[in-house]
């Protein structure tokens, strides 16, 4: 009976000291994960304020710094955000219809010359755009071509609705290589919320004529709240967008 009972209190003190060790290695591990998160996010950090945005072949194998990133990142030519406007600021495109006409000639023609947009908003005397130049190109020379085409399209149309002959429609275009995470980051965000901007809706992806809905339906939310973060109002100023 003594000998059982020397038995069954071995077992118990056995049973704590595995405890205790599981107990031990489960704070060390969440200890040294913590860490590791931590490193994560100051690389993230200065990533984000110093380094370039990461390749295409290395967001493919995916990175430390960005998880949620989607694979396509600033290479080869570059990637531009684009503004044009109307000239004089006139409202030319102050319907549905027309919001539709013009939207659908940026879509085409952007496939038409191998300009894969990333992000883009269409607005009543404007329109934006974030968008990576041919990847069988070194430059973005084609990115002239497929704007005075883009432009031509629409005026030719918009004239013929109003029974217009030779009216000009565009006043120019402005267009920003981007080269920094940062600043990518930003018009990203500013290109989805041009709209929300404006005071035309609440939430960008209520907007018909930007890619903002697609843009939430495509990426994880972690990726998406991250790219919200970035503040734009001083893009606006630049842009004289207020």
């Amino acid at each position: 009976m003594e000998s059982g009972d020397e038995s069954q209190q071995s077992t118990v003190g056995d049973k704590s000291q595995q405890s205790t060790l599981r107990t031990g290695l489960r704070r060390g591990w969440c200890a040294e994960e913590r860490l590791r998160l931590r490193g994560v996010v100051l690389r993230a950090r200065n990533l984000m304020m110093n380094e370039r945005i990461p390749t295409d072949e290395t967001s493919r194998a995916g990175t430390r710094e960005w998880p949620h990133a989607p694979p396509h990142r600033l290479g080869g030519a570059g990637v531009y955000f684009v503004t044009a406007r109307t000239l004089d600021r006139v409202r030319h495109f102050h319907s549905p219809a027309r919001l539709d006409l013009v939207r659908e000639a940026l879509l085409r023609l952007s496939a038409q010359y191998a300009w894969r947009l990333e992000a883009w908003a269409v607005l009543n005397n404007h329109y934006h755009f974030v968008g990576h130049s041919p990847v069988a190109e070194t430059s973005a020379e084609s990115l002239q071509a497929f704007l005075r085409h883009l432009h031509a399209d629409i005026t030719r149309r918009l004239n013929q609705l109003d029974g217009i002959s030779g009216r000009k429609i565009w006043h120019n275009y402005r267009e920003t290589h981007l080269t920094w995470q940062q600043s990518y980051l930003a018009r990203l965000n500013y290109t989805h919320q041009n709209a929300v901007h404006h005071g035309l809706v609440t939430q960008a992806s209520d907007y018909e004529w930007c890619s903002a809905r697609a843009f939430e339906k495509a990426v994880t939310p972690a990726w998406l709240k991250t790219v919200q973060s970035f503040a734009y109002d001083e893009i606006a100023k630049d842009d004289q967008d207020e």
